[in-house]
C-alpha cells in the first residue's frame, strides 16, 4: 500500500519531500499500465500548478486528489462515463465538493472512469473500457462501482482522495474490491449540487481513501465540519453483527477474513453480539419499486428519447423500469421506508456500530461480466451481489465505512461498520479502533 495522505503530510512538514515531488509520484502512477483505463481526462499540467501554489498546512497541502466523472469542473464537460454527454456544455462552476478540495490545498489530477450514469455497482464501462482492479495486476478483475476510476486511482497511487458518489455502495464496493477505505456520510452532510444524480433520494458525495484517517480528514473537508469521536476505548463499544440477509451467500473467503476481523476485534475488547434485525424481511416489498430507477427516469427520460441508442445498453435496461413506476407506488415508498427507517434505529439504538461483510464475495473477472448478451445474465448477478448489503445503509439513510479486513496476501475483503444517520463520528472512531487492531 502507497502511503497515505497523513504520513505524507508529515513528510512534508518535516521538510523530506515536498508537493511538486509528490505530484509527479502521483503523475507518474497515473500514467502506468495500472491505470490504462482509470482516467477519462487528465489534469497534469493544472495539477502540478495546483500543487507548486498549495499552503503546505492546509489538509490536503498540494497532494493529488480525484474526481469520478459525474462531478462538475469548471470549464469542462460532466459526462457521467457516458458518450451522450461527451459534448455537452461546460459547466461553469465546479461542484461544491470539488471546490472544497480544492480550497483545502488538493491538486486536481483527472476525472475518472466510472460505470456510465453511475447505475451498476461492478464498474464496467463499455465506452472508456474498464479500469482494472488494483490488486490482481495478474488478471483483470472487476474494480467495483460505480466509482470504479475513483478507487484504482487511490489503490495505485495517482490519487491521495478519490471523491465518488455512493447510492448503493458506490464507494464502499469497489474500496472493498480495491483494498482501501471508502466512508459513506450520512447523505444531508455532503452537499450533491453539481453532480449529475442517479437518485436523488439516496445520493451521497464522498470519498475514498487509503486509510481511515485519511477519511476523516476528507470527510471534514467534504462536510465543512469538524469530527468529535470521543475518548470511548474499543472496549467499550458495543457492537452488533447482523446473522440475516448480511451473511447470506458469502465467498468462503470473505467468510474467513470476517471471521477473523471478528476475533481480533474481540481480542482488542469489543463486545461483539449477533443478532437478528427483523425489519431487513421488509426490503424485497421497497426494492421491488425502488428509488433509483424512477429518479433515474425523470432525469434521463428526454435524454433516452434523443440519444437512447449511445447508452450502455445494461444502464439503458435499468432506467427505462422507473418509467413504469406509477405515483402512489413512489409515494407509498417514500412512506414505507420513513416507517422502516424507525424500526431498524429502535432495533439498533443499543449498539455503537454495525458489523458486516461490506459484499459478500471478491472480485470476479472482468470477462466473466464484459459487455455483451450472453454474459448479461451473470452480469446481473454480480451486481445484485455486490448491492446487496451496502445498499441496507443507503435506505437507512445511515452512514458506513468499509476497512480492508483480509490476511496479507488475499484478495482485498471489506469489513463494513455501519449505523444509522448521524452516528458518522462514532462510526469513524471505532473504524480507526478497528484498523489498528487488524493490523496486530
Amino acid at each position: 500500500m502507497h502511503p497515505d495522505l497523513h504520513a505524507t503530510r508529515l513528510a512534508i512538514a518535516a521538510g523530506t519531500s515536498d508537493a511538486r515531488t509528490e505530484i509527479e509520484h502521483a503523475v507518474a502512477a497515473a500514467q502506468s499500465p495500472a491505470n490504462r483505463h482509470t482516467f477519462t481526462r487528465t489534469l497534469f499540467d493544472e495539477a502540478r500548478r495546483e500543487a507548486a501554489t498549495a499552503e503546505r498546512t492546509l489538509p490536503l497541502a498540494g497532494l493529488a486528489f480525484s474526481v469520478k466523472d459525474l462531478f462538475d469542473v469548471a470549464n469542462q464537460p460532466t459526462p457521467a462515463g457516458s458518450v451522450v454527454l461527451t459534448h455537452a456544455p461546460a459547466a461553469t462552476a465546479d461542484a461544491p465538493a470539488v471546490a472544497r478540495l480544492r480550497a483545502a490545498g488538493g491538486a486536481l489530477i483527472g476525472r475518472t472512469n466510472m460505470t456510465e450514469f453511475a447505475f451498476s455497482g461492478v464498474g464496467v464501462n463499455p465506452h472508456h473500457g474498464t479500469p482494472a482492479n488494483a490488486a490482481d495486476p495478474a488478471t483483470p478483475r472487476i474494480p467495483g462501482g460505480s466509482s470504479s476510476g475513483a478507487a484504482v486511482s487511490v489503490a495505485t497511487g495517482a490519487a491521495f482522495i478519490g471523491l465518488g458518489s455512493d447510492t448503493g455502495g458506490s464507494i464502499r464496493i469497489p474500496a472493498a474490491l480495491n483494498g482501501i477505505v471508502g466512508f459513506k456520510s450520512t447523505a444531508r452532510l455532503v452537499p450533491t449540487d453539481g453532480a449529475i444524480p442517479l437518485s436523488t433520494t439516496l445520493d451521497t458525495v464522498c470519498a475514498m481513501t487509503r486509510s481511515v484517517r485519511d477519511a476523516v480528514t476528507a470527510h471534514e473537508v467534504l462536510a465543512g465540519r469538524r469530527v468529535a469521536p470521543g475518548d470511548k476505548p474499543l472496549s467499550a463499544r458495543r457492537l452488533a453483527v447482523v446473522r440475516n440477509l448480511f451473511l447470506d451467500e458469502v465467498e468462503p473467503a470473505v467468510a474467513r477474513a470476517f471471521d477473523a476481523a471478528l476475533v481480533a476485534l474481540r481480542v482488542a475488547g469489543a463486545q461483539i453480539e449477533e443478532i437478528t434485525l427483523s425489519p431487513l424481511a421488509d426490503l424485497p416489498a421497497m426494492n421491488a419499486t425502488g428509488f433509483s430507477a424512477p429518479e433515474a427516469y425523470a432525469w434521463h427520460r428526454l435524454l433516452l428519447e434523443r440519444s437512447g441508442a449511445g447508452y450502455d445498453p445494461r444502464v439503458a435496461q435499468r432506467i427505462l423500469k422507473g418509467a413504469t413506476t406509477k405515483a402512489y407506488e413512489y409515494l407509498d415508498l417514500v412512506r414505507a421506508r420513513r416507517d422502516w427507517i424507525a424500526h431498524m434505529e429502535a432495533a439498533l439504538q443499543r449498539f455503537d456500530a454495525v458489523l458486516s461483510p461490506t459484499v459478500p464475495i471478491t472480485a470476479p473477472t472482468i470477462a466473466s461480466v464484459a459487455p455483451g448478451a450472453e454474459r448479461d445474465a451473470e452480469f446481473f448477478r454480480v451486481n445484485g451481489l455486490l448491492l446487496r448489503n451496502p445498499s441496507v445503509i443507503n435506505m437507512l439513510d445511515g452512514c458506513a465505512i468499509s476497512i480492508p479486513c483480509q490476511a496479507p496476501g488475499d484478495a482485498p475483503v471489506g469489513l463494513m461498520l455501519w449505523h444509522a444517520s448521524l452516528h458518522d463520528d462514532a462510526v469513524l472512531a471505532i473504524a480507526a479502533e478497528a484498523e489498528r487492531a487488524l493490523q496486530q
